[in-house]
Formats: structure tokens, sequence, C-alpha cells
């Protein structure tokens, strides 16, 4: 039954729909066991609001009969609590009422009109974005509905019902975690094609929150590209919470956070944001390949709360790789072996040197001038990147390796590992003896390639994974590759020797900040 109060304003919308909010109620729940079974508990109550003439919005009973909840005017609460712990005092005394209580920080939400066959839309999106209604509530005809929830959830429960029953432009709230690179490409791609996809999806993308390793930017009507000025003369220190709470008071519904740090201390922060309503969009590649503990902590919570994290730009930049392995896994596909030229850096350099009559330093100082290496070039030749970037496939099927159990062929000879940055851009000439050695011993018309290979008996709980420097057919997929392309084959039973493969760009600030983006909409296409 839902009643709605004669003198609360009623917001049309549609010919055939209207809203209407209480926000002056508080209800009132009964519960025991002792209820179960018992007639005339409804009559009690009513007899109890009838004798202090108080009026019930509205009144929901759950079909186990041990819960009854009634919703009256805020001003009358107390009074009609008095007079329902006097009336079940028996029951209250013998444990066959559990509890009589108020809870006053409620509103009612009722909709006139609504087909109840098309109400999950509204009640999942609801639940998507953190807010549980306290009580639901039907007329028989099944076109009207009452929602009980909290105050403090209202404004924003209405953002999503003015976006689900009546049309409204659904808005969508990014925060974005780090803005170098990757990062300041991102912010505006999207702020240059937030009109555009207005226009077509009737979709309007907020960046709310801006913010690096020390510095917040917070509006609510979203950032404008100004940003950079903006975080200079006004960005401050925050914490996560600093976030979650302004979104929060500024009822802020579709809540996205992207991480496009490399930092292995905000990755902890995965947890609760998606436990405060955000899906979680990443290019970085470390919440992956922590512990597989962690692994499955964030899993679980992403379950519960019902959200989503992405992060296709993990390993091959913007390549459609994690989507398709996942989708082969899913259907049941067996994945024998993965493998393949994971780094753009690597590439280049590979690609370069396998077919130039140059020293390796040369075509490393190359990379360096163009910016395809870290700063401090080890971090590339290192291989601990590919590695990240393999255990994530690995675990995308299943297998709990852990990142120390990955064969990894370190590229720096021994004595260049402990020296500063400048001492080994000094002495990169140290390199070329030893690769002219490797390239020379080479059987003719063959290219050497830095992959990484997952292997072994993919459906036990563990794979072998190896991260190494292969010497390769020129004519082969992998001898192929040019420039600083990435490549990836992946084998499965049903296709045999035959491997599925995926061919592109692996590295670039746009290519990785669009990829980012395409998970942003991915995400949106959810909600």
């Amino acid at each position: 039954m839902s009643i709605l109060k004669s003198e609360q304003k009623a917001i049309k919308y549609k010919e055939l729909k209207e809203l209407t909010v209480l926000d002056t109620v508080s209800l009132l729940n009964l519960e025991g066991k002792g209820l179960l079974g018992k007639a005339g508990i409804d009559a009690r109550i009513f007899s109890v609001m009838a004798l202090h003439n108080i009026s019930v919005s509205i009144i929901s009973q759950g079909s186990s009969e041990r819960g009854i909840g009634i919703v009256v005017n805020s001003d009358r609460a107390t009074e009609a609590l008095q007079g329902l712990e006097k009336e079940f005092s028996k029951e209250l005394l013998f444990g066959d009422v559990s509890k009589v209580s108020v809870d006053t920080n409620i509103a009612a939400i009722s909709i006139t009109g609504q087909d109840l066959s098309t109400f999950h839309k509204l009640y999942s999106a609801l639940i998507k974005n953190k807010i549980t209604p306290i009580l639901f509530n039907t007329i028989i005809t099944g076109n009207s509905v009452s929602l009980v929830v909290k105050k403090t959830d209202l404004n924003r429960a209405l953002n999503v019902i003015n976006v689900e029953i009546f049309g409204q432009t659904k808005k969508i709230n990014i925060a974005v975690f780090g803005h170098g690179l990757v990062g300041g490409t991102l912010i505006n791609q999207v702020l240059s094609s937030a009109k555009n996809i207005e226009g077509r999806k009737g979709i309007q993308l907020h960046i709310f929150a801006i913010a690096n390793s020390t510095k917040l930017v917070l509006q609510k009507a979203g950032v404008n590209e100004n940003w950079k000025e903006e975080i200079i003369k006004n960005g401050a220190a925050y914490t996560i919470q600093d976030v979650i709470q302004f979104a929060k008071e500024n009822h802020l519904e579709n809540l996205i956070a992207v991480d496009n740090t490399a930092s292995s201390v905000f990755v902890e922060n995965y947890v609760t944001l998606i436990e405060n309503g955000f899906d979680v969009v990443s290019s970085n590649k470390i919440a992956n390949t922590l512990s597989y503990d962690f692994y499955k902590d964030v899993r679980k919570a992403l379950q519960i709360n019902q959200k989503n994290y992405l992060y296709e730009t993990n390993v091959g930049a913007g390549l459609p790789l994690i989507d398709t392995i996942q989708l082969l896994h899913l259907s049941g596909e067996n994945i024998t072996k993965i493998k393949g030229v994971f780094s753009g850096t690597l590439s280049y350099i590979f690609n370069h040197f396998s077919v130039q009559d140059k020293p390796f330093s040369e075509v490393l100082k190359e990379a360096i001038a163009q910016g395809f290496t870290e700063p401090d070039p080890r971090e590339d030749l290192c291989g601990n990147d590919v590695a990240r970037k393999l255990l994530i496939l690995a675990r995308e099927l299943d297998l709990q390796n852990e990142l120390s159990e990955i064969e990894i062929q370190n590229l720096i000879p021994v004595e260049l590992r402990t020296l500063t940055t400048s001492n080994f851009l000094e002495n990169l000439k140290l390199l070329d003896f030893h690769y002219k050695t490797i390239k020379d011993n080479q059987e003719k018309g063959n290219v050497l390639r830095y992959i990484g290979e997952l292997s072994g008996d993919l459906q036990q709980d563990k794979g072998v994974l190896q991260v190494k420097l292969v010497s390769v057919p020129e004519s082969s997929a992998l001898g192929q590759l040019k420039g600083s392309d990435s490549i990836f084959e992946i084998y499965t039973e049903s296709y045999g020797e035959r491997p599925i493969v995926i061919q592109g760009a692996g590295a670039g600030a746009s290519v990785t900040a669009r990829g980012v983006f395409g998970d942003i909409l991915r995400i949106i296409d959810k909600k």
C-alpha cells in the first residue's frame, strides 16, 4: 500500500508519471520472530495510530512477517513509538518482539505511473550508486512504487531517478589521479570529447577531481581546459577521504576513479574507493601484480559492491588484449600459451638493433632521445615491466603466480646495475660488446626480440612465466615486428598451432590515454 499525503507537492515530468518526495517523515520498525503467523498485528499497529490520530504514509511488511515498517510524519514519530512500545510491551518483555525503533534520517519517494516490469533498471542503478532502499512498496496494479532511503542519500537518489525514469541527462563524475603525460592527455581528451558524447549519447562527463601525489583540486561542476592553472593556484594537500566526502556532500552519482599514477601506495585506496561507490579504471599495473591475496581482496570488493575495475591499458597500451583473453577464458576456451613482445620500448630497441649496423649503445641513445625509455633506461632493460604485464595476463587465467616466481633475464650486465643513473648513461658503450656477441652468434636470417612467455599446464594453479631475449626467424610474426609495436600470440586448444595474433602500437601517452578513455566509456555503458 502506498498512500501519499495530499498536501505534498507532486513534481510532474510526463503525463502519466509524477514524483512525490516526503522528507519530513520517520520510519518506525517492529522486528521479532514472535510476529510470525500471528493474526491481528497490523490491526494493533493501526489501532495505535488511530488512537493518537497519526496518519501512516507507507506500510511495508516482509513475507516472513518478522518485520513491519511504517512511515509517519517526524513530528509524530516519538508519540507513535511510545504508543507501539506500550501496545507491544508484553511481546517486548517475552522477546516475541525484539525491538521497536524509529529512524528519523529517512525520506520517502513515490513514483506514480511507474511500470513495475521495468523498475529493475532503476533499482539496479540505485544499488550501483550505493543507495540501498530501506523499504520498498508497490500497489496491486503495479503502477506506483514507493521507496524509503536514507535522507543523506535523497538528492543522489533523485539524480538517479531523474535519469532512469524521467530521461534526464546522465551525469558521470570522474576523479583523475595522476595528471602526468598519460593523465594529462586523458583529461584533455575527455574535455575535448565531452560535447560530442553528450550530443550522441545524452551523457555528461564531469571531471570533478584531479590530483597528483601531493595536491588535489575539486570542482562540483567539473574542471575546464584551465585545469593545470587551477591545480597550481588552488591545489591543496589531501587524503582519499577528502575526495569521497566531497562526492557525498555534493550528492555526486555515477562515480569513476581513474588511476594514472605508477604508485604502489595509491593502489591501496582501491578497495576504499570501491566500497564508497566508485568504479575504477587504471593504467597503473601495480594493483594487479601485488600479492595474490591483495588481488583477491580487490575482486571480492568489486563483487560485493557490484562495481567494475577495467585496466585494458595495463598490457599493450590501447590494444584489445585483456578483453580478448577474458572472453576466451570466460567462454571455456583452453588457452595453452601466450607469448609476445610486451614492451614498446624494447621493441623499438631490438627491432632497430637487429637490422641496423649500429652499436647497441647508439640505438639505446636514439630510444632515449625520442622519449621511449624511462629517465633511467635500466627500468626498461631490467625486465620487471614485462614481468608485471605477463603476470597480469596469467592472473586473467585464474593462475595464482606471484611476481617473485617469474624467471626474468635482466638485460643489464651485473657491473652496470649499481651505478648512478648519470654514470650508467656515461658508460652505455660498455653494453656494445655484449650485445654484438649475441647478435653475431644468431642463426642467419634471425633477429633478436625481448619477449614474455606464459606456458606450462595452464589448467593448474600456476603456470611457467619467463621474460627473456630470444632469437627468432625474421620471417616469423615476432621477427616482422616494426617500430615500437607490441605483438601478442595467444595459443588455444581450438586454434592449435595457429595463434590468435594481436599487434599494434604498444606505447605512447596518446594511445594509452585513449585506451583509458575507452575503459571509462565501457563502464558508462554498464551503468
